[in-house]
C-alpha cells in the first residue's frame, strides 16, 4: 500500500533523481523542490524540471542565488573544484557552505504548507567528498531543530545515506528509473551535458564524474549484479 505524500529535494543529479524514482514507487503524491543557488552547472535544474514534467510531479524551483555571493565554492565560481577549499582546507573546493541547511530549511517550510510529514533528500555519507552536511548526524540535528522551532513532526528521510554509488545505480534499476538516471540526470561539476558516457552525461574528469563512473563500473560488474539492489 502506498504512503500518502512526500517532498523530494531534487537537484537533478544521480542521487536525487534516484530518490524521486523511489518516491514515485512509494508515495501516492510526490512533490519536488529544486534550488537555483548560483551553481555554474545550472543545467541540473533543467534536468530536474524535465523529469518532473515527464512524470507529472508538481515542481517548485526556488531562487536562492544570493548564496553564491555569500559563500566560497568552486560550484558557484571559477575556482577549481579539484583543489582544496580555500577556507575549509580539509574539504574540496566543491563544498558549498550552508547549502544543505538552507535547502532543507526551505523544504521544511514548504512541507508545513503542504501539510505533509516527510521530506526525502539524496545526501550520502558513503560515496561523498567528506561534506559534513551530508552525514546522518547533521540531518538528525537539523530535523530536531526544525521540528522544535516550528512545532511540527516532519521526518527527513535519507534513503541513500549508507549506499555506495554502485548500490544507488542498483536501486535506480530496482524502481525502474535507471534509464532516467543515465539519460536525464546531471552530476558533472563542469556542466558538460553534451558528452554521453555509459554512466551518463559528463566530462569524465571532475570529482563528481569520476565517482559516478567508478560506481557504474562496479554496478555493471558481475558480482554487483548478482547481489541485486539494496533495500532503501
Amino acid at each position: 500500500m502506498l504512503k500518502e505524500s512526500t517532498l523530494v529535494v531534487l537537484s537533478g543529479g544521480q542521487d536525487s533523481i534516484t530518490c524521486l524514482g523511489l518516491a514515485i514507487k512509494t508515495y501516492e503524491k510526490v512533490y519536488a523542490i529544486s534550488f537555483n543557488y548560483g551553481q555554474t552547472h545550472s543545467i541540473e535544474l533543467e534536468c530536474a524540471a524535465k523529469v518532473c514534467k515527464k512524470h507529472n510531479i508538481e515542481h517548485t524551483i526556488i531562487d536562492i542565488s544570493f548564496l553564491s555571493k555569500m559563500v566560497t565554492s568552486g560550484l558557484t565560481s571559477d575556482l577549481d573544484v579539484n583543489t582544496p577549499h580555500p577556507r575549509l582546507t580539509n574539504l574540496p573546493a566543491s563544498f558549498v557552505p550552508s547549502r544543505n541547511a538552507l535547502f532543507l530549511t526551505i523544504a521544511h517550510g514548504l512541507a508545513q504548507e503542504l501539510e505533509i510529514s516527510n521530506i526525502i533528500t539524496g545526501v550520502c555519507q558513503t560515496d561523498y567528498s567528506g561534506y559534513p552536511d551530508c552525514r546522518r548526524t547533521f540531518i538528525n540535528a537539523l530535523e530536531l531543530a526544525l521540528d522544535l522551532g516550528y512545532q511540527s513532526e516532519i521526518t527527513i528521510e535519507t534513503p541513500l545515506m549508507y549506499l555506495t554509488k554502485a548500490e544507488t545505480f542498483a536501486l535506480a534499476n530496482k524502481v525502474g528509473f535507471l534509464e532516467t538516471v543515465l539519460n536525464d540526470s546531471h552530476t558533472c561539476y563542469n556542466g558538460d551535458h553534451t558528452t554521453l558516457n555509459g554512466w551518463g552525461y559528463g566530462c569524465g574528469e571532475c570529482a563528481a564524474c569520476k565517482l559516478r563512473k567508478a560506481g557504474w563500473e562496479e554496478y555493471t560488474s558481475e558480482d554487483t549484479k548478482k547481489q541485486g539492489a539494496p533495500d532503501a
